[in-house]
C-alpha cells in the first residue's frame, strides 16, 4: 500500500530532470495550468478508445480502475509537468501491454492449459527482507521470478525489440528515473534483471497499491479497499502463463509484495495451492524507511509533498496490514504446511541455512549449486546491496510511543523482533 514496491511509474527514456524550485518551476507549474495537460493528457475516454473500447479492457474488469486511477490523476495529484507525461507514458504503456497479451493469447491459446502450480508468495511487513529473500530465492535455477523488464516490455513492442534491447531500454528508464530522485537506488536497489514486485503485473488491469504510492490519490485508495481482487489475481496467473510459455517450461514461480497481506483472500481463491512466506520486523523499525521512500518516488510527479500526511498513511496502512495477518493466522486461510513464517533477524543472521529450513518445510529439494550460489550472492551483498540511508519518523510526524501500543498484538503473535 504504501511505497515499499520497486514497481513505479517509470518515464520514457531521456527524460528530463523535474523543473528545479525556483522560476522554472514556476514555469513548469504554470504550463501544467495553463495548458490543461492533466485534463488533455489523461482523459479516460480517449484513453479507453486508443485501448480498443471498453470491451477491450472488460474480460479483466480494467475499466472501473483505470477511471477511478485517472479521474484522481487530474483532480488530486498536483501533477508536475513531467508527472503528466510519466503518468500518461505509464498509462499506455500498461494498455498496450494488456492488449498485447490478449492477443497472444488469441493465437496462442495453448498457453493458457499449461497451469501455474503451487508457486511461492513472499509477503509481510515491508523492508523487513523481502526484497533480499526474493533476490536470494532467484538464486535457485529451478526458481522463476518475473524480472523487472518482463514487467514493465512483456512482449516485443515491435519486429526485432529482443530481450536485450528491452532490459537495455528499461535500465536507461530507471537510470532517467535516478536523475530525478536522487538517491533512490540507494534506498532500493534495482535493475532491469532484478526481480520485480507483483504490483507491476495487476498495474496492467489497474488493482494495483502500487499507483498511490507515487501519487495522493485518496479516491482511488478508497476504492481500491472496496475493490474485488480475484480479477487482479487471475490476470497475475495469465501473466506467469505467459512467462512460462516464453521459457518452454514450467518452474517454480516465486513472487513478492508485501501488499499480498491485504488481499489473502482473493490470493487462497486463485492460488488454493500457494505458498507463503510472511516477513516479520519490529514495525517500527519499517515505517520511516518506507515513509522516506515513498517521499523520494513522489517527488518528480507532484508539485506538492506533505511528508505528514505520508505519515499517517503509512502507519494506518501497516496497522491494517498487521491486523489483516493476525487475522489470515487466526483464521487458518491457508493450511499451516503451506505457510512459513519468518523474522528478519533470522534471514539476516544465517540467510542460507533460514532458506534451508524454509526449502525443508515445503518439501522442496536445494541443491548444492543453488545453495553455493545464494552463498555467494550474501557474499556479494551483505546489506542485500541497500546504502545505508536512514530517515527519522519525527519527520513524518509519527510519535513512536503513540504508534508502538498499535503494533502490540502483532508483536506478541510474531515476535520478539529484536
Amino acid at each position: 500500500m504504501s511505497a515499499h514496491q520497486t514497481a513505479l511509474p517509470l518515464p520514457p527514456e531521456g527524460a528530463p530532470r523535474p523543473a528545479p524550485a525556483g522560476l522554472l518551476g514556476r514555469m513548469g507549474r504554470a504550463a501544467v495550468r495553463l495548458l490543461d495537460l492533466p485534463d488533455r493528457m489523461l482523459d479516460a475516454d480517449a484513453l479507453i478508445r486508443r485501448a480498443g473500447g471498453a470491451a477491450a479492457l472488460a474480460g479483466d474488469e480494467a475499466e472501473p480502475g483505470l477511471r477511478t486511477l485517472l479521474a484522481d490523476y487530474r483532480r488530486h495529484a498536483d501533477l508536475t509537468f513531467i508527472g503528466c507525461f510519466a503518468a500518461r507514458f505509464d498509462v499506455t504503456r500498461l494498455l498496450d501491454n494488456h492488449a498485447a497479451l490478449a492477443a497472444r493469447e488469441r493465437a496462442e491459446p495453448a498457453l493458457l492449459d499449461r497451469p501455474v502450480e503451487a508457486p511461492v508468495f513472499i509477503t509481510g511487513l515491508p523492508r523487513s527482507g523481502t526484497t533480499f529473500l526474493h533476490k536470494l530465492l532467484a538464486e535457485d535455477p529451478e526458481n522463476r521470478f518475473p524480472a523487472v523488464w518482463e514487467t514493465v516490455y512483456p512482449l516485443p513492442r515491435k519486429p526485432g525489440d529482443t530481450p536485450a534491447r528491452r532490459i537495455a531500454a528499461v535500465n536507461r528508464q530507471l537510470a532517467a528515473f535516478e536523475r530525478m530522485a536522487p538517491g533512490f537506488r540507494a534506498v532500493h536497489p534495482i535493475d532491469a534483471e532484478s526481480p520485480q514486485e507483483c504490483t507491476e503485473i495487476s498495474a496492467h488491469v489497474f488493482r494495483s497499491f502500487r499507483f498511490e504510492t507515487t501519487h495522493e490519490i485518496p479516491g482511488y485508495r478508497a476504492w481500491i479497499r472496496g475493490a474485488d481482487h480475484v480479477p487482479a489475481y487471475r490476470f497475475h496467473r495469465r501473466f506467469l502463463q505467459h512467462l512460462q510459455h516464453t521459457d518452454g517450461r514450467p518452474r517454480r514461480f516465486v513472487v513478492k509484495c508485501p501488499d499480498h497481506v491485504f488481499t489473502l483472500a482473493a490470493l487462497r481463491e486463485v492460488y488454493p495451492d500457494a505458498r507463503l512466506i510472511v516477513l516479520h520486523r519490529d514495525p517500527l523499525e519499517v515505517l520511516a524507511s518506507v515513509a522516506g521512500l515513498t517521499a523520494i518516488l513522489r517527488g518528480p510527479f507532484s508539485t506538492r509533498l506533505d511528508r505528514a500526511a505520508i505519515g499517517r498513511q503509512v502507519l494506518g496502512d501497516w496497522v491494517a496490514g498487521a491486523e489483516a495477518m493476525l487475522r489470515a493466522d487466526a483464521e487458518a486461510l491457508f493450511p499451516a504446511a503451506q505457510v512459513a513464517h519468518l523474522r528478519f533477524r533470522d534471514l539476516t543472521a544465517d540467510p542460507v541455512e533460514t532458506l534451508a529450513r524454509i526449502y525443508a518445510r515445503f518439501g522442496l529439494p536445494l541443491s548444492e549449486e543453488a545453495r553455493s550460489r545464494m552463498t555467494r550472492r550474501v557474499a556479494e551483498e551483505p546489506r542485500g546491496g541497500y546504502g545505508g540511508v536512514t530517515f527519522s519518523l519525527e519527520a513524518f510526524g509519527i510519535d513512536a510511543e503513540a504508534a508502538r501500543p498499535l503494533f502490540r498484538a502483532y508483536a506478541a503473535r510474531f515476535g520478539p523482533f529484536g
